[in-house]
């Protein structure tokens, strides 16, 4: 395949290791961020702020292949959320050049179910607060500007490394209910980089592709069942009635199902949570005092 010239905007934690797996590709990638020192070497640097539509200047005079669009909200407020993803994801749209694939990665929080019920790309999602409400508006807003060119991948709760507050939480002794019991949805930060990375190259080879994807392991599991055999794995003793630090956004319980990703043919590293924290829990012992 020859290489592409593909923007990353937003390129933060799980942009950062795209960026360096499409470098390796032999792509030419530029990363736009607020603040640029942190980007992967060989990435080019474009210093904006899509909060910011004068930042954006530069990208007018740039013809991208594909853009991927990895934008990451500073905070939990209502009026920063719509800054970033619905006005920054505008801004965007309004200055490149072109007609390139967009590639916006979003979440599975848009989905209102919470009844432990299997959800896909099929239903419905009629988001109660205000988050999940803000990325659906972006969801469309892409759809209505970008048309088929377009495919969103939403994901479920990404962790890994530098993404360890439940291994904080279960080293602390803190567990949870059983009752009534409450699934959670992950994807390890190196597969959320890999699926959109499959999809780039998909877009690229002009395979077919859907317009939404659910980026998710193969297993929703009880979160109860999740902190224990962490737990278990670290010799910790946990305290169901402990509490732990308050959620910032109210917790769902529904099962997200990844069978269209799986049917693409992607390939999971780390297919379920045993795998995914395996080697963070290794990580932790090897840097205990002894």
């Amino acid at each position: 395949m020859n290489p592409a010239n593909i923007l990353i905007a937003g390129c933060g934690d799980v942009g950062g290791l795209l960026a360096a797996r499409l470098l390796a590709a032999g792509h030419q990638v530029t990363g736009l961020r607020r603040r640029v020192a942190a980007l992967p070497a060989g990435v080019e640097a474009l210093a904006a702020d899509l909060a910011q539509p004068a930042t954006l200047g530069a990208l007018g005079g740039r013809n991208f292949d594909v853009v991927v669009v990895t934008t990451a909200a500073g905070r939990f407020d209502e009026l920063h959320y719509r800054a970033i993803y619905v006005d920054g994801l505008r801004h965007l749209l309004d200055a490149l050049r072109g007609a390139p694939r967009v590639l916006l990665a979003s979440s599975t929080g848009v989905y209102h179910q919470h009844d432990g019920q299997w959800v896909d790309e099929d239903s419905p999602a009629e988001p109660q607060g205000f988050a999940g409400r803000i990325l659906l508006e972006a969801e469309r807003l892409l759809a209505e500007r970008t048309g088929e060119r377009a495919a969103v991948v939403r994901f479920g709760g990404i962790y890994g490394p530098g993404r360890e507050r439940l291994l904080q939480e279960v080293m602390a002794g803190v567990g949870c209910p059983r009752e009534p019991v409450r699934y959670t949805n992950r994807i390890h930060r190196d597969d959320g980089a890999g699926i959109l990375g499959f999809l780039v190259e998909r877009l690229l080879a002009g395979a077919p592709c859907a317009r939404l994807y659910l980026g998710v392991d193969s297993l929703p599991a009880p979160m109860w069942e999740v902190r224990h055999w962490i737990a278990a794995q670290l010799g910790v003793a946990l305290d169901d009635a402990l509490p732990a630090a308050p959620a910032v956004r109210a917790p769902g319980s529904k099962r997200v199902s990844n069978r269209r990703l799986l049917a693409a043919g992607y390939a999971f590293r780390y297919p379920d949570y045993r795998a995914g924290y395996a080697p963070l829990i290794a990580a932790l012992r090897t840097s205990a005092p002894s």
